[in-house]
């Protein structure tokens, strides 16, 4: 990457709340799949815990890339909203705005990066491609069966 020291910190900084909140999204996902019940359970506690694991696979990737950028991987862990509400369209919607906050970080990199590093862009455009097409799935899943129109909170 063609560095300036601003530059670089800004992606670093970005870059490390990435890895925080996709870790934060491996556990709430988890714990989302221990509190669905009904006889819908065993489809979305498995969606659930697919969405957990590529939340780890995209934790691993923003840390890779802090450490090949020669700097420190956070150790914390983004916000965790604990609402206590267990209903599926409660979890769909506290999903779907962990997904959209996430989305914005992947944006933030994309701005930060244009034109000074080709890897960056790339992974950001890689993963803004994933988490529109997760968010776009949370969303569907929000819909009153049959309606066409995007969900709107």
């Amino acid at each position: 990457m063609a560095k300036s020291k601003s530059a670089e910190s800004d992606v670093v900084r970005i870059l490390n709340k990435i890895l925080e909140m996709e870790l934060a999204g491996v556990v709430r996902y988890t714990h989302y799949s221990f509190m669905v019940f009904g006889h819908a359970r065993i489809p979305i506690v498995s969606w659930l815990r697919s969405e957990a694991t590529k939340s780890m696979a995209h934790a691993q990737k923003a840390g890779e890339i802090i450490t090949l950028l020669g700097e420190h991987p956070s150790l914390s862990i983004g916000p965790l909203l604990e609402t206590h509400k267990h209903g599926i369209d409660e979890i769909l919607r506290e999903s779907l705005g962990h997904e959209r906050a996430t989305l914005e970080l992947y944006r933030e990199l994309l701005k930060v990066s244009e034109g000074k590093s080709v890897m960056l862009e790339e992974y950001a455009r890689e993963l803004i491609y994933e988490e529109e097409l997760d968010a776009g799935a949370v969303d569907k899943m929000l819909r009153a069966p049959g309606a066409v129109a995007a969900f709107s909170a």
